[in-house]
């Protein structure tokens, strides 16, 4: 099965970056379970300071709707998320109602600049 998406976890010191971690998924649900309480998001070292969600572009384009497969960039403090319109929009309402509901980790709302 394709990977969905990929997670990198960059620090950047001494004006130098550094990739600290990169996780793949192969679903949404991975994604959340990873970044919920007790998940291996809770290990995120504290000199990390952005985290990059790209998720891959689908195997069969969207022919009805292309704009659905446009590739777009969200910001969320310093989570940068990439790839199609439809995941971006899909994760960031999941990531709207899970932190809503205090289902995320407080190393990932504190790169998110909530804590």
């Amino acid at each position: 099965m394709r990977k969905v998406m990929a997670v990198e976890f960059t620090a950047k010191a001494a004006g130098r970056e550094f990739k600290e971690e990169s996780v793949t998924f192969d679903n949404a649900e991975e994604l959340f379970a990873f970044i919920s309480p007790g998940g291996g998001c809770e290990n995120i070292p504290d000199e990390v300071d952005e985290i990059q969600m790209v998720f891959v572009q689908p195997t069969h384009p969207n022919e009805n709707n292309p704009i659905a497969d446009k590739r777009v960039m969200l910001e969320l403090g310093m989570v940068y998320l990439t790839g199609p319109l439809i995941e971006i929009a899909q994760t960031a309402n999941l990531l709207i109602d899970k932190a809503g509901r205090g289902e995320l980790s407080k190393a990932f709302l504190r790169v998110i600049g909530e804590n």
